[in-house]
């Protein structure tokens, strides 16, 4: 009995912790949907901002913000981003990028 509840208890975590691959990458700015790229192409792009441009970087089923005129570069810290779900926001020059998958969420960090 006790191995079969740990058993299970592995294959639930294992199973509530896997997060669905993104296959598009959304580019906001200023809140406003400004472009909608495939994670599988090979793209990069100058978003332009208040205090310059943002360069976003898309590359092999994963994105980034490569670059950001912001003081404080988190989100240039974020680092590649390749589950749906995960979000990097330069709030200073008000970009973000946002990953998605197949399947829509139904909540988000933003939304809980």
């Amino acid at each position: 009995m006790l191995a079969l509840s740990v058993l299970l208890w592995a294959v639930l975590t294992h199973w509530s912790w896997q997060q669905p691959g993104a296959t598009r990458v959304r580019i906001y700015q200023d809140g406003q949907l400004y472009a909608e790229l495939d994670l599988l192409a090979q793209r990069t792009l100058a978003v332009p901002g208040p205090l310059g441009a943002t360069v976003v970087e898309v590359r092999q089923g994963k994105a980034r913000i490569a670059q950001d005129p912001s003081p404080r570069q988190y989100c240039v810290k974020a680092g590649w981003l390749q589950q749906a779900g995960q979000a990097a926001i330069c709030l200073p020059n008000r970009t973000s990028i946002e990953l998605t998958g197949q399947q829509a969420r139904p909540y988000d960090s933003l939304s809980y």
